[in-house]
């Protein structure tokens, strides 16, 4: 389950002052959705995956025995 800000509210800010765990989040969300994006959902999935690649992923750089490689987007992380 994602906590966090919902579209509406990170809308009105820059996708720079997003957190991590929100980029996640949407990027899955319109990733479900693609084909059904309009010219403005696909613009803003757009942004999203260009932040994403600005931050460097959003992969973890390793794995140990209490964390995966993915960034969890339900704990409301930075």
């Amino acid at each position: 389950m994602y906590v966090g800000r919902d579209l509406t509210e990170l809308s009105t800010m820059s996708i720079k002052d997003w957190k991590k765990s929100e980029l996640a989040y949407f990027h899955h969300s319109f990733q479900q959705i693609v084909p059904y994006l309009n010219a403005e959902g696909q613009t803003i999935h757009q942004d999203i995956v260009e932040e994403i690649m600005n931050r460097g992923g959003l992969k973890r750089q390793e794995a140990d025995y209490t964390h995966g490689t993915e960034i969890p987007f339900d704990l409301g992380g930075s």
